[in-house]
């Protein structure tokens, strides 16, 4: 697939700043609490490893498993919890940060955030690396975002590694 890289939009250096800047913020935002961090799973695995590595107030961490894409290039729209029958993680009265590696159409989002709420948190905030600008099929926004790229970049499919940001051509995935 390497020999497929159209562009790289963000290379390491960029994606280390990146993660310094939100880390500074979140740490800053909930200098006085405990944060129970929810990964969703798998994508923000190397995100969230890399994030919480420079936060340095106590956390708790939980990971969800969603299926939306179900193979295919764009959501079905179709949200899956894995395992079916989750009961998802404590989060009653809680400080709850969701971390995502990229916000497209904001349904794995939105139907995390629906989930969560019925626990009844002090608060959720979302975070991703990466946002796609246009209009979502459901609202939902980020409150840290790393970068943001324009709608007509996503004609193409994005993939996020350990040392850069890089979109393919559709045909290369």
């Amino acid at each position: 697939m390497q020999g497929d890289i159209e562009r790289v939009l963000f290379d390491e250096p960029a994606i280390q700043r990146c993660l310094d800047e939100i880390a500074a913020h979140i740490s800053n935002d909930y200098r006085e609490r405990e944060l129970t961090v929810i990964a969703v799973l798998n994508g923000s695995f190397l995100v969230m490893a890399d994030l919480l590595r420079r936060i340095p107030i106590p956390l708790k961490l939980d990971c969800v498993s969603v299926v939306s894409y179900h193979g295919k290039a764009q959501t079905t729209g179709e949200v899956i919890f894995k395992p079916r029958k989750l009961s998802g993680p404590d989060v009653v009265d809680r400080d709850v940060l969701i971390v995502d590696d990229i916000l497209d159409s904001g349904h794995t989002l939105g139907a995390i955030r629906e989930k969560l709420e019925a626990a009844k948190p002090r608060s959720i905030w979302v975070c991703v690396l990466l946002s796609k600008k246009k209009q979502r099929a459901r609202r939902v926004d980020a409150d840290y975002v790393g970068f943001e790229i324009e709608d007509e970049l996503w004609s193409v499919t994005v993939s996020i590694s350990w040392s850069a940001i890089a979109i393919f051509p559709a045909s290369a995935c």
